[in-house]
């Protein structure tokens, strides 16, 4: 029963030392992001970096939107394109 204390103990001592791990990362981070972007604001070409981040992100999720939205073409539907290919390719 002391071995189950102990193991339990040790567990949710190490899951608050992660957390607070997590938690210091975060603020640090959180912080860094808010110094850029007093510094972004600072700058007088902001609106264009702005402009320009707004159609760099459009671009990405018209990737993101295209790799995993479209359906790929069906498998026998492929094998049958190539058949009558090679078959007009054998009649010329």
């Amino acid at each position: 029963m002391t071995r189950e204390t102990g193991r339990r103990a040790g567990l949710d001592e190490q899951a608050v030392l992660l957390a607070a791990g997590l938690a210091d990362v975060a603020a640090s981070t959180l912080g860094s992001a808010l110094g850029m972007a007093r510094g972004l604001l600072r700058r007088s070409d902001a609106a264009e970096l702005a402009a320009q981040a707004e159609q760099e992100l459009v671009a990405r999720g018209r990737l993101v939107l295209d790799r995993h939205a479209s359906v790929p073409p069906a498998h026998l539907e492929v094998l049958a394109r190539h058949v009558l290919a090679q078959k007009c390719t054998a009649d010329v």
